[in-house]
């Protein structure tokens, strides 16, 4: 794909983010279900939803903030790459990862009201974008191999 003028596709915008959506809840729901599962009777949506589940003040607490840190960084970053694939765009499209979330907790559980919650879904955006520009640009920046279109003379 070469990056000069590209047309606007709202279908592959829209398209590219659910893709983000959809594997930003698979990455958060298996590392949630390999660190909070084991601590917990029966795994439910709260623990991706409820505000009041992101606490530092029980280990429960501690590794759903793990898993939401993890799954921004082994996760999301790496899928920005392979389907934004371009760093100046990460950023909104993390942005909007975040935003849906946000939405579809004040949905579940209310306005959150927690001070960790926004603490750990702010940082957890930063290092998404961040790391997600950062893999992108050197992505794009990897030279062009050309000795396969050489003629050998």
């Amino acid at each position: 794909m070469f990056y000069g003028a590209v047309a606007w596709d709202p279908w592959l915008i829209v398209a590219q983010i659910v893709c983000l959506q959809c594997l930003y809840y698979i990455t958060l729901g298996s590392l949630m279900s390999i660190l909070v599962g084991p601590r917990v009777s029966r795994m439910s949506l709260a623990y991706f939803f409820d505000f009041a589940t992101v606490t530092a003040s029980t280990v429960t607490g501690w590794c759903i903030i793990a898993s939401f840190f993890l799954s921004s960084i082994v996760g999301r970053a790496g899928f920005l790459v392979y389907l934004v694939e371009r760093a100046k765009k990460c950023l909104d499209f993390s942005a909007t990862v975040y935003i849906i979330h946000l939405f579809i907790c004040f949905v579940y559980g209310g306005w959150p009201s927690s001070i960790t919650w926004w603490v750990v879904n702010i940082s957890c955006l930063a290092v998404m974008a961040l790391l997600g520009e950062y893999l992108c640009m050197r992505r794009e920046l990897r030279e062009i191999p050309i000795g396969r279109f050489r003629s050998n003379v």
